[in-house]
Parts: C-alpha cells; structure tokens; sequence
C-alpha cells in the first residue's frame, strides 16, 4: 500500500492515530538529547569517529515527525538509526509540552561540518544533490574542513542498490547522504546492514545544498531564534509551502493531541 502523504488533511484524528501516536512516542524516547557543548564533544564527535562498527546518525524534525506518522516505512528506517538528535524549534515545543528538557538544538547543517572536520585525514563520500552543487560542496569539505581527506561524489538520483555497491567498492570512513526524506533515511539502514568496515553514515538533508551555495543560510539571528525555517519558506516559498505553512500547524496539533492522549 503506498504511504499516506504527511500532510493529508485525514491522518490527524483517523482510526489510525493509536499506531502514530505510539511512533511519536517511541522516536521521542530515542532522540539523544544533551543540555551543553562539552557533552556534544565529549560524547556524540568522539564516539561516532571512534566507533570499529558501522553506524547511522539521523535527526528528526517536525518535517520527520509528520512523515513518521504517516509513514511507517519511513517511521521503521528512523527509528533504527543509532543515533537520533533533535533537529529546530518544534521538536523543543513538542519536548516542553510533555514537560521535558528539549536539550541543545543539534541541526545537521551546524553539526555536520564539525564531524567532517573530526575525520579529516580519512575519506569521505558525499552522497547526494546535482551538479555543480555537488562539486562545490566537494570543494568547500576540502577546502574549509577535511584538507587531508579524499572528497568522493556521487549525485543524489541513483536508486539505493547503486549507492550500496559504490560504498562498498570505495570504503569511505564518512558518508553523509543529502537526498531529502525519507530517501536517505533508507539507504543509511541499507549501507550499514552491508558494509563490513568502520563508517559513520549521516542522514545530512540539505546539508550538500548549503555546502554547495544551491541554498542560503538565515542570518545568525534567525537561526539562534528558531526562524530559520521562516527564512527558507521564504526564499523557496512553492517547495516548502507544504511543508511549513501546512506542516507546522498540523505538528502542532499532532502534539498537543499526544500530550492530551498520554495525560489520560
């Protein structure tokens, strides 16, 4: 059967919302959440870059959130990643209305380059985005944080069985995936249910974008204020519509709805 789009005005309050209310529920106990700096350092860079198996760091949204409930493909890729971190100003909510420390804000697009720059010295791949977006993507990882690694691409249109066969030819030690949701949270389990080397494999989104000049950040005040999804909507207002205008508004529900399900 194929997945309900996350946005369809019926997968609120259907028959269904036990099961996505128990999904919610779930990644929200998974999400790895940390209150400073030093712990981010102490444990997520210098497990992930140390660890002898390979692993899958993803994050989780309100994007994802919404995906989640209407997807349970997606919701079982999520879910078995090994690492899960809380990704902008709606998951914070959605913590706080639960009553919950919703931790640092670890978005891949602020995390991401600090990892790079942890495996510098060892290849990389980046899996994902057209060209020349991709190039220059390749060529500021060089450049601004892994000088002394090989910097590998491949475009983000390829089925998932190419990208399992490439990873395995050329054994890069990082791999950060940037084909959108829920297309890299999928190849991620595959990767590492083949893979028989050390491999740190990221969900990234639009990390390659961002890193190739495709997409603009928001000023610094947006992003520490939580609007940067504002900044995005406006500048790519026809793709994002769906997602911000109708999304947010619909998580919001969804929340509030959990929190009342659970309280009873």
């Amino acid at each position: 059967m194929a997945a309900r789009h996350p946005l369809a005005p019926s997968s609120l309050f259907d028959d269904d919302h036990g099961d996505w209310t128990d999904r919610w529920a779930e990644l929200g106990e998974r999400i790895q959440r940390f209150t400073d700096d030093a712990e981010v350092d102490a444990w997520l860079l210098q497990s992930l870059v140390d660890d002898p198996s390979p692993r899958v760091l993803a994050f989780v949204n309100a994007h994802a959130m919404n995906c989640v409930a209407a997807d349970r493909q997606f919701y079982r890729a999520l879910v078995a990643s090994d690492v899960l971190l809380r990704d902008g100003i709606g998951l914070a909510i959605h913590y706080r209305l639960r009553g919950r420390n919703p931790g640092l804000n670890l978005n891949g697009t602020d995390l991401i380059p600090l990892i790079l720059a942890r495996f510098n010295g060892q290849p990389v791949a980046l899996l994902g985005t057209e060209e020349p977006y991709l190039s220059e993507a390749a060529a500021a990882v060089s450049r601004d944080w892994a000088p002394n690694s090989v910097v590998m691409t491949v475009h983000g249109f390829h089925d998932a069985s190419h990208y399992v066969d490439w990873v395995v030819r050329h054994r890069p030690r990082l791999v950060i995936l940037g084909m959108g949701m829920p297309k890299q949270e999928r190849v991620a389990i595959m990767l590492r249910e083949v893979v028989d080397f050390p491999c740190l494999i990221v969900c990234g989104g639009a990390i390659l974008d961002f890193l190739g000049g495709k997409v603009q950040r928001a000023p610094a005040w947006m992003r520490h204020s939580g609007q940067e999804w504002l900044f995005r909507l406006v500048h790519e207002p026809r793709r994002l519509f769906r997602r911000y205008v109708l999304g947010n508004p619909l998580f919001m529900a969804r929340s509030v709805y959990l929190r009342l399900v659970r309280r009873r």
